[in-house]
C-alpha cells in the first residue's frame, strides 16, 4: 500500500495537529522577545524560519517531537543524513526558481537535473536510513523510512533511473550540432536549423592538421570555415547568445520526447519532491536543536524527559542549570532544585547578592519551559512541568518610551500589561524589576503585583534585589489566601565564607549578612577600616 506523504511532517504527529496549531490552537504566547530575554537566540537560532513557530501547548505533540529528537540524539546518522539533504532540496528549490523567473518550463536539460537532484535525494535519505530501519523508535522516523524504501524499490523508481541515464547518456553524446543555413538571392541568410546532432566533434580544415592526421580527405565533419570566430576578444553576450542558440536548437531536436518525460516529472517527481521540500524549515530545526543537546550531552551535563502533570499545575526541576551559561563556562556547573506547586509554593521571591546567580536560574526556569514546549528534552536531572499557556517576563529592559513615561513608568507599564493575558497556567518571570526606584516604593508596588499574580494563580518567579520585600511575604499570603490565593514563599542565591555558591536555598532571606560577607570580603567592614587606619 503507497503511503501518501504530501502533509508528512517530521514534528507533527499528524494533520490534525498541525492545522490546530497553525489556526492558533494549541499555540502558546512564547513570542521571540521572551527568547531574546532569556538567551536562548545565542545558542539556537534559525535561517529559515522562526523559533516561535514551533511552539505547542499539545501534549501528544511534545510527546512525538521528543520521540524525535530521542532517535536524532541515539543516532547521529540521522543529522549527518538530514545536513547531506538539505544542499540538495536547496538545489532543487534554486531550479525551479530559475524555471519561474525564465517562463521556461520545457527545458530538455533542466528536466534532466531535476530528475537527477530528486534521485539523489533518494538515494541521500535510503543510505542513511536504511540500516536504521529496525531500530527508529519515533514515528516519524519510521514513516519516513519506511516511505523512502518503497520509493526506491519501485517498479517507477527503476524505470526512472534507465530512463534518466538512457536521457544523460543522449545528451552527453552530443559533440557537434550541423547547422544548415538557406541564402537569398544576395548570399545573405535567409533561415537557418539544426541538420542533425553528432556523437563527434567536427574537425578543422586546416592543412597542417589534415597532414598530422595523414588524412586529405574531405568529409562532413571536416569545417571549411568558421561561422563565428572563437577568439579572446569575443564578448560574454556573443558568446552568451550562441550559447542560448544551441540549447534552444537541441530542446526543439528533444521536445517531442520531453513532452512525454515532463509527463513523468509532474505525475512522479514532483509530488515526490514537493513533501521534501515542505521539510526543510522542519529539518533545520531538528538538526540545529539535535546540535544544542549533543553539545550539552558532550560536556557531561544532564538532559531528561520530563513528566508533565496533567492534574495539577506545576514546575518541578532537579539538577536544574541554564543552558546558555553552561555553554559558556569551562568550569563545573551549579545546578539547582526548584519546586512549584500548589503544596509548596506557586510563587517565589529570590534574593541574594549581586552576581550570585539570581538572574541566572531565573533564565534557567524559563529556557526548561521553553525547551519542553518545543518539544525538547530539558536540561535537568528529572523533572515533571506542566504546560503553560504563556510565559511572560520583565527584565531590566532600555526601552525607547522610557523618555515618554520615565523609567519606573514603563516599568510599570509593562507589568501592568502582563495582567491583561497572563492565567493560572501561565509563567511569569520577573528579574530586577523595579530596580529603578526607591526600595520603600519599589516594594510597595512588587507587594501589590505579588498579590495579583498570587491571585491568578500562576507560577512565578521574581529575582530581586528588594531585600526587605520577602519581609512581607506573610502579610501578603493572609491578604490573598481568604481568596484561594497561591501561596508565595522565599529563595536565597547561597553565599557561604564571603564566596557566591551559586546554590538557591528555601529559606528567609537575611540582607545584612550578604552585606556583611560582601564588606568582610573587600576589607570594607568598620573593624577592617580601623585597623587600616591605625
Amino acid at each position: 500500500m503507497t503511503t501518501d506523504l504530501s502533509k508528512f511532517s517530521l514534528i507533527w504527529p499528524d494533520e490534525a495537529a498541525q492545522a490546530a496549531h497553525y489556526s492558533g490552537i494549541d499555540r502558546p504566547a512564547i513570542d521571540m522577545f521572551v527568547l531574546e530575554e532569556l538567551g536562548l537566540n545565542e545558542i539556537f537560532c534559525l535561517k529559515n524560519s522562526d523559533l516561535d513557530e514551533y511552539f505547542t501547548s499539545d501534549p501528544a505533540v511534545i510527546a512525538h517531537r521528543m520521540d524525535v529528537f530521542g532517535d536524532m540524539l541515539e543516532f547521529p546518522a540521522l543529522a549527518v543524513t538530514l545536513n547531506r539533504l538539505i544542499p540538495i532540496l536547496g538545489d532543487v528549490m534554486e531550479l525551479r526558481r530559475l524555471e519561474a523567473d525564465n517562463g521556461d518550463t520545457e527545458s530538455y536539460l533542466e528536466s534532466i537535473t531535476e530528475i537527477e537532484l530528486y534521485i539523489s535525494c533518494l538515494t541521500t535519505l535510503n543510505e542513511g536510513l536504511s540500516p536504521l530501519r529496525g531500530s527508529l523508535r519515533s514515528q516519524a522516523f519510521r514513516t519516513l523510512a519506511d516511505r523512502i524504501a518503497e520509493l526506491v524499490g519501485s517498479d517507477y523508481y527503476a524505470e526512472l533511473n534507465a530512463k534518466l541515464a538512457e536521457l544523460t547518456t543522449r545528451v552527453r553524446d552530443i559533440r557537434s550540432v550541423t547547422i544548415g543555413v538557406n541564402l537569398d538571392a544576395q548570399l545573405r541568410p535567409a533561415s537557418a536549423g539544426v541538420l542533425s546532432i553528432n556523437s563527434e566533434p567536427f574537425r578543422s580544415g586546416d592543412v597542417i592538421e589534415k597532414i598530422l592526421r595523414l588524412n586529405f580527405k574531405d568529409d562532413e565533419y571536416t569545417c571549411i570555415a568558421n561561422l563565428v570566430p572563437f577568439h579572446k576578444k569575443q564578448s560574454e553576450n556573443q558568446k552568451t547568445a550562441l550559447a542560448l542558440a544551441f540549447n534552444s536548437a537541441i530542446n526543439e531536436v528533444y521536445r517531442q520526447s520531453l513532452r512525454s518525460w515532463k509527463k513523468i516529472v509532474q505525475s512522479y517527481v514532483l509530488e515526490n519532491t514537493d513533501f521534501l521540500l515542505n521539510l526543510m524549515p522542519e529539518i533545520e530545526f531538528l538538526v540545529k536543536g539535535t546540535a544544542l543537546l549533543r553539545t550539552l550531552n558532550e560536556k557531561g551535563l544532564s538532559l531528561c524527559r520530563p513528566e508533565i502533570p496533567r492534574e495539577e499545575i506545576a514546575f518541578r526541576a532537579y539538577g536544574l542549570y541554564n543552558p546558555c551559561v553552561a555553554l559558556k563556562v569551562e568550569d563545573e556547573i551549579v545546578t539547582n532544585d526548584l519546586e512549584f506547586d500548589r503544596a509548596d509554593a506557586m510563587i517565589y521571591v529570590l534574593t541574594g547578592p549581586n552576581r550570585g546567580g539570581k538572574s541566572v536560574i531565573t533564565c534557567a526556569m524559563g529556557l526548561a519551559q521553553v525547551m519542553l514546549q518545543l518539544g525538547m528534552f530539558v536540561p535537568a536531572d528529572r523533572a515533571a512541568i506542566s504546560i503553560a499557556d504563556g510565559i511572560f517576563t520583565h527584565f531590566p529592559t532600555g526601552a525607547d518610551d522610557t523618555i515618554d513615561k520615565g523609567r519606573l513608568g514603563e516599568e510599570c507599564a509593562r507589568l501592568r500589561d502582563i495582567f491583561e493575558e497572563v492565567t493560572e497556567n501561565s509563567m511569569v518571570l520577573l528579574d530586577e524589576s523595579l530596580s529603578s526606584t526607591g526600595s520603600f516604593e519599589a516594594s510597595y508596588i512588587a507587594a501589590e503585583v505579588l498579590a495579583g499574580l498570587s491571585r491568578v494563580g500562576c507560577r512565578c518567579l521574581f529575582s530581586t534585589h528588594l531585600h526587605e520585600l520577602a519581609a512581607e511575604i506573610d502579610s501578603i499570603n493572609a491578604r490573598t489566601a481568604p481568596d484561594g490565593g497561591a501561596p508565595i514563599d522565599t529563595l536565597v542565591a547561597g553565599i557561604e565564607e564571603g564566596k557566591r555558591s551559586f546554590k538557591i536555598v528555601r529559606m528567609k532571606p537575611d540582607g545584612k549578612s550578604y552585606a556583611r560577607d560582601i564588606a568582610d570580603k573587600y576589607g570594607l567592614s568598620y573593624e577592617t577600616i580601623i585597623q587600616k587606619l591605625q
